[in-house]
């Protein structure tokens, strides 16, 4: 009998491991494709005008390549993309409850260092609430205007340009975006899935030329 709980016992731990590693093989794999094809949808992005580089995987889940462009706002520009660990389940299981993103960074250092320190950060909130609250309530909408909060005591005249880039910016699915005076200067991260075909890659393109424009706008 208890020949027949080790026999029992040592096949699930086998049948167990051959799970586990044909998961890790099948996500490792997914992984890789998915962020493959977010840079090849860049590279495509690029019209020929410029290129991605070297691309290197940091891990399983982690994937940096060098970008090429011929923009003279950009120098020495790498791409970062940060995938879920599908590959561990724990892992991911974790990723998923913290409501992790999928994500794709653009950094750069700028043909001009910006003289100041600007992070911005896009929250959204959305509410609901029970069907029996909603019958009896009516519901206002206000579209508020944009809230600076900043450290300074006297605003700079040196962020209206970037400032008003970012208002004016056509891609509004930014989640991060820092300006720093040191190296890399330029910093800015989007959500994987905006970045759907090679227009919205274009388009995103476009958008960090735009705010590249605007914080190097007072030094020329």
């Amino acid at each position: 009998m208890g020949r027949l709980v080790l026999i029992y016992g040592f096949l699930g731990a086998l049948a167990a491991g051959l799970l586990l590693t044909l998961w890790y093989v099948l996500f490792a794999h997914y992984n890789r494709r998915r962020g493959i094809l977010a840079l090849t949808r860049v590279q495509a992005a690029c019209g020929g005008k410029g290129s991605v580089l070297e691309p290197r995987w940091r891990s399983s889940s982690l994937l940096q390549a060098s970008l090429h462009l011929p923009s003279r706002w950009f120098e020495d520009a790498q791409l970062t993309v940060r995938l879920v660990p599908r590959q561990m389940p724990f892992r991911w299981l974790l990723s998923h409850w913290r409501n992790q993103k999928e994500t794709i960074t653009f950094e750069a250092d700028l043909d001009h260092h910006p003289e100041f320190q600007l992070d911005v950060m896009h929250h959204r909130w959305a509410g609901s609430s029970s069907g029996s609250s909603s019958r009896t309530r009516t519901w206002s909408v206000t579209r508020p205007a944009p809230v600076v909060l900043t450290t300074r005591q006297e605003w700079s005249q040196e962020l209206n340009p970037l400032v008003s880039a970012l208002m004016s910016s056509r891609e509004k699915n930014f989640l991060t975006v820092k300006f720093h005076p040191r190296s890399p200067h330029f910093t800015a991260t989007v959500d994987l899935d905006v970045l759907t075909d090679q227009k919205t890659a274009a388009t995103l393109i476009s958008t960090l030329r735009e705010l590249a424009s605007g914080a190097s706008a007072r030094q020329h």
